[in-house]
Parts: structure tokens; sequence; C-alpha cells
């Protein structure tokens, strides 16, 4: 049967409490020089006796030196608590801050639109109407602004057309007046070459044989008054 579990409290004897004292405080100082050689560790060991009596280790640092750092060690963590419970603190006062400005402007932008009028005075309701009025005219002016600057590069665009439109329209004059200046290099030297020489002769047609006919007669045309004579005899003669 395995051992049960020990429960731990106070030895009412004092002979047996000094024995176990003696054992316990050799054990741990042997435990402490162990974990400082096996896992390099910087060790400081503190055990007061029931009578006050003084036990300490301290692995190769001196005790003043781990004491030291200990004390250095532990004032930061103290001023990195308190200094984010102060920090929670002020993010907890800045985030009431800032919700009490959403409201404000979603409040304020309601009634730009005309709602949740009721709750404010006359006074109130003139200081609104006087913002959204100068709000309007800053508007406005803006809005002049920008139709101005448009209307101004507008009229440069139409000026560059108008200008790209004659210099085009003088650009076709030019080559209505000037249309040889467009023919081919080709035509105009095979041109050159056929008015220099001189035109082919033409050969007449051969004569063809038809069957003789005889014309005879006179014409008599008399010159004065607009009566004129003509006289004509033609005489047939059949072909063999």
């Amino acid at each position: 049967m395995g051992r049960g579990r020990v429960q731990l409290r106070r030895i009412e004897n004092n002979i047996r409490r000094q024995v176990t004292f003696s054992k316990r405080r050799t054990g741990l100082l042997k435990k402490a020089h162990e974990i400082s050689v096996l896992c390099d560790a910087e060790v400081a060991l503190i055990v007061f006796s029931n009578r006050g009596k003084l036990f300490e280790y301290s692995s190769d640092s001196s005790m003043e030196i781990i004491l030291e750092r200990y004390e250095r060690k532990s004032y930061a963590e103290r001023q990195l608590a308190s200094s984010g419970s102060e920090s929670q603190a002020n993010l907890s006062l800045e985030c009431s801050k800032l919700t009490s400005t959403v409201e404000a402007i979603q409040r304020n932008l309601r009634q730009f639109r005309g709602e949740e009028l009721d709750t404010l005075s006359l006074r109130n309701l003139q200081l609104l109407e006087q913002q959204i009025a100068n709000s309007l005219k800053r508007i406005r002016t803006r809005k002049n602004k920008l139709m101005h600057e448009s209307f101004s590069l507008l009229q440069k665009r139409e000026r560059t057309l108008q200008d790209q439109n004659n210099m085009l329209a003088k650009k076709l004059k030019e080559k209505e007046q000037t249309p040889t200046e467009h023919v081919p290099q080709e035509l105009r030297n095979l041109a050159s070459s056929s008015s220099s020489s001189s035109p082919p002769s033409i050969q007449p047609p051969a004569t063809v044989q038809f069957p003789s006919l005889t014309i005879g007669g006179s014409y008599d045309e008399a010159m004065e008054g607009t009566n004129r004579k003509a006289q004509f005899n033609l005489n047939l003669v059949p072909i063999p």
C-alpha cells in the first residue's frame, strides 16, 4: 500500500520542530545550490528561524547585488502596474469624452436636417438659421467658382478648336489653288516627255473600190436677190 498524503501542519513538539527545521533547511540550501549550478541561475535564499536566527545562501554573486537587482525589478513592475491602472483610467475618461462629442455632433446634424427642433429656444433657432445661411453662402461661392473655371476651360477648348478649324480650312484652300503640286512625279515626267516628242504620223486608210457613179450638172446661183437656180443632171450607169 502506498504512502498517503501527509498533512502539513505545525509541529507542536519543540524538539521535533527544531530537528525538522534543521533537516529541511539543509535540504533547501542544497536544492538552491543545485539549481544555481545546473541552470546557471542567480539564487538568493534567506531563512529566519522561529527564534530569529538568519540563514542565507547566494550564488556566485553577492547577496547585496541580487537584492539590489530584485529591488529594481520589483519597483519597475510596480511602476508599470500603477501606470497601467492610470492609463486605463485615462482611457476610460477619454472614451467618455469622445462618446459625448460624437453624440453632440450627431444631434447637430439632425438639427441641421430640421429634426429634433422642439428642444431649441428662440436664440438657438436663430443661431442655427445663421449657421445654415453661412453654409449656403459658402456652398454657392464654391459652386460659382467651379462653374466659372469650367466655363473658362470650355472657352479655351473652343478657341483651340477654332484655330484648328482655321488651319484646316487654309490647308484645304491651298490644295485647291495648286492641284498640280499633288500630281505624282511619274505622271509629270510622262507628260513632259510626251509634249517634247513629235506626234506620230497617221497613215491614210486604204481606198475601197465602189461601183462607178457619174454625177453631172450645173449650179448657177444668182448673186443678186434671194432667187437661186440650180440644175442637176444625174446619169446612172449600170454596173456590168
